[in-house]
């Protein structure tokens, strides 16, 4: 993004990082370091860390980190152009005007929403007129919904043929180039452009800011898949966004309800319950349950009681449940799913079924229950080693406890026997867990590396006092007087160079030399590695000295780099160490 780095110095310095963080997760101060559970990654002890000093966080469990703009790319799902505008915004700051290559991207963004906006309006105006007969006899006589709810959710009909949308939104102006990119039509082998959208009633998926950022269609003949969604694009990413989530983040009902599909959060919302979303085509995703922790502490998962449902419940259990929400499971009794039992009983008895909803627990232990005849010895010990993975799988005593003895009432035996078992195998993990750690902790040099394998370090020696040098100057930019000839050139690891050189030229240039200001620069993989480096213990005392030491080692291994590998060779570069050795010797006596 080409905007001026004094404005970038400026709107990161307005932004504090604890101030930004602190809206989305809450921190515990300890020292001078600020902590709390992730939100990028499920868990319940605390490795997020934030280091005001350095305006930097990093999280050592799944490891991003950066700076207050990455932070706001991460959550907000935005990108480096629309996180400025995010920060500035809150901080009162009026973006400059982009250059032209930047002007181009927003202006791609906007056009892309716009079609989106103009796709959405030609499906609906679609329902109402004679190509949509089927959508309406599928949507108000099948389905029961009423003028409104369709209103509301701005439910469409993408008619038979190949080009409808494709002359339709040509009139309006649009490309065929436009509409690949938005992903509502597709190329065939042959180069033929069509519709993606045939014959399907269309369900438009709206953000959290009220844009149309993608499609799901059913279809209403035989024809394959049952629900088609649109690919991900540049304004949509279907592991990052719930269908309805718009509506359902301003329900004052305490809850969400998590379904399966766009018709059962649909009837949901009609029959009162405007708490529901779905998930958009795929599995429930981290992402999803980290968005749906900013606002709820309470989610029901209303799936169908099939068997595809109840495995996918099984998985999403335990990704809800490490955010810290209470997560309990509904049992849709008498109907297949939500649809159905709202039509047959009614919006009342909807309401006593969700309130009788069971813990995640309770609903674990019932499953594997099902599985066994426990009247059968040998399928009762089958069930206990299941309930026993179960329970010693809990992280509260009382839970251990009180969940342990009725998988033993239910099986016949003691409660303290069936303690005795779960204490087995949480003695069994724990065990485990420390080998593992044990062989992390015998391979230092693996541990040296950065976790992504692109920015694997060549040279560890060179590359640790790489590290060294950014640290420092980092500290104390005037350092960068101490630094002499060294050159982003000596560098073994490409992203410290390049991190090095960055900084030297925001110094030269009187600019802030903080990598916080670097995130338009570096990938974010990049910048989580760089945010890792930083945090590590690093001395001012005696600075001058070792910044000498450590570019003495950069040279020296840069030196080794660039020499043949023949014997002279490298009797000359001895050579050339011992007396450098001893020159330093004599000089400190």
């Amino acid at each position: 993004m080409a905007i001026p780095a004094h404005f970038i110095d400026e709107l990161v310095a307005r932004c504090d990082i604890a101030d930004v963080v602190a809206d989305y997760v809450p921190l515990t101060r300890k020292g001078g370091s600020l902590w709390g559970c992730c939100p990028f990654h499920s868990e319940r002890t605390p490795s997020f860390h934030v280091v005001p000093e350095r305006q930097m966080y990093k999280c050592f469990g799944c490891g991003k980190g950066g700076g207050v703009i990455n932070f706001i790319m991460e959550i907000e799902n935005l990108s480096y152009p629309d996180a400025i505008r995010f920060l500035a915004k809150r901080a009162g700051l009026e973006v400059p005007e982009d250059r032209e290559e930047n002007g181009a991207y927003r202006r791609r963004r906007e056009r892309l929403l716009e079609l989106n906006r103009e796709a959405a309006r030609f499906f609906h105006a679609s329902l109402r007129g004679p190509e949509g007969r089927a959508g309406v006899e599928y949507l108000f006589g099948k389905r029961k919904l009423s003028k409104a709810t369709v209103t509301r959710f701005g439910l469409g009909m993408a008619p038979e043929g190949w080009d409808n949308l494709i002359t339709a939104m040509a009139a309006k102006g649009y490309e065929k180039s436009d509409l690949l990119d938005a992903g509502l039509v597709v190329r065939s082998k042959e180069g033929r452009v069509y519709d993606r959208f045939r014959n399907r009633v269309m369900f438009p998926i709206i953000d959290l800011r009220g844009d149309v950022i993608g499609f799901g269609g059913r279809v209403l003949d035989d024809s394959t898949p049952k629900y088609l969604n649109s690919p991900d694009t540049p304004v949509f990413n279907k592991g990052r966004n719930l269908f309805a989530l718009n509506i359902a983040k301003r329900s004052r009902l305490g809850r969400i309800i998590l379904t399966e599909g766009y018709m059962d959060t649909i009837s949901l919302h009609q029959g009162g319950f405007d708490c529901a979303v779905a998930s958009l085509g795929t599995a429930l995703t981290p992402e999803h349950a980290q968005l749906l922790s900013r606002y709820t502490k309470e989610v029901v998962i209303a799936y169908d009681g099939d068997g595809a449902g109840v495995s996918a419940a099984q998985r999403a259990i335990p990704i809800l449940e490490k955010t810290g929400m209470k997560v309990r499971v509904l049992r849709v009794k008498g109907a297949k799913d939500p649809d159905e039992f709202l039509k047959q009983y009614g919006p009342e008895a909807f309401a006593k079924l969700l309130d009788q909803s069971e813990n995640h627990i309770e609903y674990r232990i019932e499953q594997v229950k099902a599985k066994y005849d426990l009247t059968d010895d040998a399928q009762r010990v089958e069930f206990l080693r299941e309930a026993v993975d179960v329970v010693a799988g809990l992280h509260s005593p009382v839970e251990r406890e009180v969940y342990g003895a009725r998988c033993a009432e239910l099986a016949g035996i003691s409660a303290e026997a069936m303690a005795q078992e779960v204490k087995g195998e949480r003695t069994r993990r724990a065990r485990k867990e420390l080998r593992q750690q044990e062989r992390r902790d015998l391979t230092p040099a693996v541990q040296l590396q950065p976790q992504e394998r692109s920015l694997r370090y060549e040279n560890i020696r060179s590359a640790r006092a790489e590290e060294g040098v950014l640290r420092l100057v980092l500290l104390d930019p005037e350092l960068f007087r101490k630094t002499g000839s060294l050159t982003p050139e000596h560098f073994s690891s490409p992203l410290l160079g390049k991190t090095y050189r960055l900084l030297r030229e925001r110094w030269e240039q009187g600019l802030a030399v903080q990598l916080s200001a670097l995130a338009g620069e570096l990938e974010p993989g990049e910048m989580s590695c760089l945010a890792g480096i930083v945090q590590r213990p690093e001395s001012l005392q005696n600075g001058g000295q070792a910044m000498a030491d450590y570019i003495d080692i950069i040279e020296d291994e840069a030196e080794k780099r660039s020499l043949p590998g023949d014997r002279d060779a490298l009797l000359t570069l001895q050579k050339k160490l011992l007396e450098k050795k001893a020159y330093g010797g004599y000089a400190h006596e």
